[in-house]
């Protein structure tokens, strides 16, 4: 089977470009043939997919349709009952140092204050990395705040401060955003797309929110019986995807159709 293979991004000017703008730190991810069965239930079956470098995409589906062993595979939680999983042409198995996770729950460890929490690897220069990474979601402020006195936003800002402390190549993002109110999940857009673009991760969404996967991405794709049903591009410039463009409307309708 030939893997799916994302279209080329449009052509589009410099101030509107919707690409990472940060090269060589995203990963390329590729899925050959991969199978996932949990006894006699095969959740993945057979799944040929590639995700150039840099790239940001959405994984939307029903519950059961496999997006939760998807990420589980792709982050080395568990192993795939056969086929190949590559990141950027190497087969790994295990857990990949360069891909972090980023869940809906913020997880911070309620004994250590913010500044610790986004430094938990403790690397070299580790004080100096958790504090600049707290300028860039805002929080330069609250570094030595403790967790329980944080909006859920906030909480949210130092949980993606942490995940790119070690400067991942692949950033896999499990619904976030879903426990926030719709303000704050749209400024935690706006956040994600101008941090995404600025560190050139490779992007994975899972989610639920069919409007929430086409303002953040490059391509959806729909997951539906283990399988990919449809693998689309989004190839709406974000600076129009706001005010309901009937583009966007178009695109949310063939997702949903599909899933």
């Amino acid at each position: 089977m030939v893997p799916l293979r994302a279209a080329p991004p449009p052509q589009v000017q410099p101030e509107v470009q919707d690409q990472a703008t940060v090269t060589g730190k995203g990963l390329e991810l590729a899925f050959d043939s991969v199978t996932k069965a949990f006894g006699d239930v095969g959740v993945l079956k057979g799944l040929d997919l590639v995700i150039p470098a840099g790239q940001f995409v959405a994984v939307v589906g029903r519950s059961g349709g496999g997006k939760t062993t998807l990420m589980r595979l792709i982050a080395g939680l568990d192993g795939p009952t056969s086929g190949t999983i590559r990141i950027n042409g190497t087969a790994r198995r295990g857990l990949q140092p360069d891909v972090r996770l980023l869940f809906q729950d913020a997880r911070l460890l309620p004994w250590q204050r913010v500044l610790s929490n986004v430094g938990i690897a403790r690397g070299p220069d580790w004080k100096e990395r958790a504090q600049a990474l707290l300028a860039e979601v805002g929080l330069a402020d609250r570094a030595g705040d403790w967790p329980y006195v944080l909006s859920g936003g906030q909480k949210q800002r130092v949980a993606l401060a942490r995940a790119l402390v070690t400067e991942p190549g692949i950033l896999l993002l499990d619904e976030p955003f879903g426990a926030l109110d719709a303000l704050t999940r749209a400024d935690m857009h706006r956040l994600l797309t101008r941090i995404w673009r600025q560190h050139g991760f490779t992007a994975i969404l899972i989610t639920h929110d069919v409007a929430e996967a086409v303002a953040l991405a490059d391509r959806v794709l729909v997951l539906r019986d283990g399988r990919v049903a449809e693998d689309i591009t989004v190839d709406i410039p974000r600076s129009a995807r706001v005010g309901g463009a009937p583009r966007l409307a178009e695109l949310e309708r063939r997702i949903l159709n599909s899933v």
